[in-house]
């Protein structure tokens, strides 16, 4: 077997990255969408305090990512890994660069250029008055879904572990602290705010340790159900407090963490160059495989959503983040440069999950009775066990897998090898902490989109435009994605998401192509997002297809046909909108085009 080392994936990847941000970055934003600082933006224009306001751009970056960066880069690529590590790889690359920032940046540029519209009225501004609609519907369908999903994620980590739920828990007062420092008592003063809340992270981090182990560590041990009620509280708390109070610094704080800690997992990448024990493709490119069960492509482009290309950052992008732009040069930055940095991220956790033997790896992430019938064995899983104090098999999920690897490869630094069930347990804890932030962001989302629905139906209603009607939207919303975490699991909820995460992404892609024609009127620049969307629209309605004819109705139980006709309710939301977009596009052809322009109106 030919070993490829893991140093030679990172340099390879560091390369795409910094060549797409110098070079394709420079190309969108001088040629397509030029950016004007002279032009102030809505934060400064609807500034109100709440959701308006002009944020730091190094503040802001942390909260986009943060927000941004859930379960998807992290356990995407996990789950990738059962077809080898080179598809996962290559789509990681290419759909990040041509297709994952391209969405984010220009969804984000357009946002801001409309008044920090949302995505659901971008699609009616610029598609059609149905495609808002259905956008909306759409949206807001799939975001309580994704919501669901997260936050199971979420509960599945924290539960039972005092550790890492103080240590979470302790990101809120940290975020208020600096909040309050970094606006009211030392206004300005981003580097002392953010030493203090770095400092208190920290020590909340080296603490739990020791307190998971006292008899304080009860206080901090929930279980799921108790952790299912919790979790909405908070997602409805932070989506009603002003902007700076409370999500965006804490988002900030978070990244400091999420980044730290993919930096210390990249030293020590280069540090032990480990060999990656997978193969470039398996036996299960051609289907059967026990985690995904359908072939490579469409299911990798599905299962690796947010390092790659994400509808949920459209969301984000059209969401908080444009109502805190400062200023339009940053949304280079912030916008292409968050999603190449989750990139980084998505190639990060492939690494850790194929520096495992195949044999530990699907040891792990296939059910006990299931693994047995694969005629494969483990080869260090008892070790890794031994030194993490855990049993490791038929953890499911991808969590568990990248918490092992990570914290085999942390332990293969010169002297580390005695903290291995310390770097598992930190892991664990960051992969919580790394999803959780997207579910604040998200549930406040949701919320703009919810009253734009309502707005629509009643336009002189009050619907968003008091506090009392945000915590009336905020509670509806909360309530329903915490009913699907409190009855439901993993098994019900996350099938669909890949899917709709993905059709949404195609959604946005259709929206910024529309609206790059009628920024540029040229056709040849509206390529960069038509093309990406052509593709995602292919690959995701097959994989809606191959999900409900080959996943769902064959195991004929009401679950089963719940999620095949869930699923074909969004392909056909999203093939209307596809039609809307065409059409649209179609009719803009023959105002562009003078060859196809009628006589009178050529001039002259």
């Amino acid at each position: 077997m030919v070993f490829v080392h893991a140093l030679t994936l990172l340099i390879i990847a560091l390369l795409v990255f910094a060549l797409a941000y110098r070079f394709y970055a420079k190309f969108i934003i001088c040629k397509i969408l030029v950016f004007d600082n002279k032009r102030p933006t809505p934060a400064h224009t609807f500034k109100d305090g709440r959701d308006y306001h002009p944020t730091n751009k190094f503040v802001l970056f942390g909260h986009h990512f943060a927000a941004i960066s859930g379960a998807g880069p992290l356990v995407g690529p996990v789950l990738a890994a059962q077809f080898g590590f080179l598809p996962g790889f290559l789509w990681i690359l290419i759909g990040a660069v041509l297709g994952g920032a391209v969405h984010d940046i220009v969804i984000l540029f357009a946002s801001v250029r409309t008044k920090g519209l949302s995505l659901t009225r971008l699609a009616r501004k610029n598609i059609s008055k149905t495609a808002g609609l259905i956008t909306g519907i759409a949206i807001l369908f799939i975001i309580i879904t994704a919501l669901a999903g997260l936050a199971l994620v979420v509960v599945n980590a924290l539960s039972e572990s005092s550790w890492a739920t103080f240590t979470i828990a302790m990101t809120i007062p940290a975020a208020l602290i600096v909040a309050l420092y970094m606006y009211k008592l030392r206004p300005g003063k981003i580097i002392e705010a953010s030493l203090i809340g770095v400092i208190i992270v920290i020590a909340a981090v080296v603490l739990g340790e020791p307190l998971s182990k006292s008899s304080l560590g009860h206080f901090f041990l929930f279980s799921k159900p108790t952790l299912s009620l919790m979790l909405p509280i908070y997602g409805f708390t932070a989506s009603i407090l002003p902007v700076w109070l409370l999500l965006c610094p804490r988002d900030y704080l978070s990244s400091y963490m999420k980044i730290g800690t993919i930096a210390l997992l990249a030293i020590g990448i280069f540090i032990v160059n480990p060999h990656i024990n997978m193969p470039a493709v398996t036996k299960y490119i051609h289907g059967g495989g026990p985690i995904i069960p359908g072939k490579v492509w469409p299911f990798v482009c599905i299962t690796i959503a947010c390092g790659a290309i994400s509808g949920f950052h459209s969301l984000v992008a059209s969401g908080t983040t444009p109502k805190m732009i400062n200023k339009e040069s940053e949304i280079k930055m912030i916008g292409f440069g968050a999603m190449l940095v989750e990139a980084f991220v998505s190639l990060m956790a492939l690494i850790a999950a194929t520096v495992l033997m195949p044999g530990d790896y699907f040891a792990i992430n296939v059910p006990v009775e299931l693994f047995h019938k694969l005629g494969i064995s483990p080869v260090h899983l008892a070790e890794i066990e031994r030194m993490t104090g855990e049993a490791l098999a038929g953890r499911t999920g991808g969590a568990v897998s990248l918490a092992a690897g990570m914290s085999v490869i942390l332990s293969s630094i010169p002297g580390m090898k005695s903290l291995m069930g310390y770097w598992y347990h930190f892991a664990i804890m960051f992969e919580a902490l790394f999803i959780l932030t997207t579910v604040d962001t998200g549930t406040r989302v949701a919320r703009y989109i919810f009253e734009e629905l309502a707005k629509l139906a009643n336009p002189r209603g009050k619907i968003g435009k008091t506090l009392w009607s945000a915590v009336l939207s905020a509670g509806i919303i909360s309530a329903l994605w915490g009913y699907l975490v409190y009855n439901g699991d993993i098994s019900t909820i996350w099938p669909m998401f890949g899917v709709a995460n993905q059709l949404l992404a195609t959604l946005a892609l259709l929206v910024g192509t529309l609206f790059i024609l009628k920024h540029t009127k040229k056709w040849k620049y509206s390529m960069i997002t038509f093309l990406p969307s052509l593709f995602m629209f292919i690959t995701t309605v097959f994989a809606g297809v191959l999900n409900i004819t080959e996943n769902y109705l064959p195991k004929h139980t009401f679950q089963g046909n719940l999620n095949a006709a869930l699923s074909a309710f969004m392909i056909i939301l999203v093939v209307i909108i596809f039609y809307e977009a065409l059409k649209k596009m179609y009719l803009m052809r023959n105002q562009l085009d003078p060859a196809l322009m009628p006589a009178s109106k050529k001039g002259g």
